[in-house]
């Protein structure tokens, strides 16, 4: 009869030693520790945004008009409605505007960015110059740019100067109207571009622009072959913010001319509808229209530029 033959430890050596057994309740409160650090920003996300986007979803669906205590349910007629009244989506063309200005404020961000980001004198006073706008409140910068583009204003005051009389008015017709409050827009988050673009130029190795010089390589060249493919991923982000906050423009339009001569946007639109008309159901049923909207453009970004890992060493 054969059988497995046990080796005996040789005498006078020690046992072998085995690792002592987590306790299980040691381990279940390691688990559920990273969840209780969790758990308040979760509640508070879940309370003040997933919550509200659920009843605006749910709001969509009836007629409410957002003082009754009634509501009924009307199926898939406001966004018939939506879709049907062609003027509830002429305002989107107001967003060409916004989308022409946010090519611009990237192209100034990106130039200001590649220049500050090597020795320049006096480079710490421009960037605090361009960043500033940022950091006004909108309803703030909608008053000052009101007096600007008025009638005899600040603007045509600094024409004047320069010898230039001008009659227009820069609020007074469409085109120049929404080419004013894109300018606005262009000068309020011109800054907020260049910091993202700056950090990420920032955080490529220093050792790639000295071997490019070593390599004659002047500065088009190390834009061109390590600036550009280093910031891909910034670059993707910011298209994403231009695009969305130009589909969403609100602060700056409103204030300076609530909506008339033309620079009606859609949320602008949209709050009129909630709050004016009171047609509230109306209303969310456009804001789940403009938040699919950015949901799609995203998407669509992403998979047209997909967010690749950078490796440039």
């Amino acid at each position: 009869m054969t059988g497995t033959v046990h080796k005996a430890p040789p005498t006078g050596a020690a046992p072998p030693v085995r690792p002592p057994r987590t306790p299980r309740t040691p381990r279940l409160a390691r688990s559920l520790t990273p969840w209780l650090f969790l758990a308040v920003p979760l509640a508070l996300l879940i309370t003040f945004t997933y919550a509200p986007v659920a009843n605006m979803i749910a709001y969509s669906f009836t007629d409410w008009d957002g003082v009754s205590p009634q509501l009924h349910y009307t199926g898939a007629e406001n966004y018939v409605e939506l879709v049907t009244r062609p003027e509830l989506f002429q305002v989107f063309f107001v967003s060409g505007y916004y989308l022409a200005a946010s090519v611009v404020q990237i192209a100034a961000a990106l130039y200001f960015a590649t220049v500050l980001s090597f020795n320049v004198r006096f480079r710490n006073f421009f960037k605090g110059v361009l960043f500033f706008p940022y950091l006004i409140n909108g309803v703030a910068i909608g008053f000052v740019f009101l007096y600007f583009f008025q009638d005899g204003g600040t603007l045509d005051s600094l024409l004047s100067l320069l010898g230039i009389h001008s009659d227009r008015a820069w609020l007074g017709t469409p085109t120049s109207a929404n080419t004013s409050l894109a300018g606005v827009s262009v000068w309020r988050y011109t800054g907020l571009n260049f910091v993202l673009f700056l950090g990420a130029i920032q955080s490529i190795p220093g050792e790639l622009y000295e071997a490019a010089e070593l390599d004659g390589a002047n500065r088009w060249h190390q834009f061109r072959y390590i600036i550009a493919p280093g910031i891909r991923p910034v670059l993707s982000l910011t298209v994403i913010l231009s695009i969305s906050g130009s589909l969403s423009a609100f602060e700056v339009p409103f204030i300076m001319t609530g909506g008339a001569t033309g620079t009606e946007t859609f949320v602008i639109q949209t709050v009129k509808l909630a709050f004016q008309f009171n047609k509230t159901g109306l209303a969310s049923a456009a804001a789940v229209v403009l938040l699919l909207i950015i949901l799609g453009v995203t998407w669509v970004q992403r998979r047209l530029v997909p967010d690749d890992r950078v490796d440039l060493v």
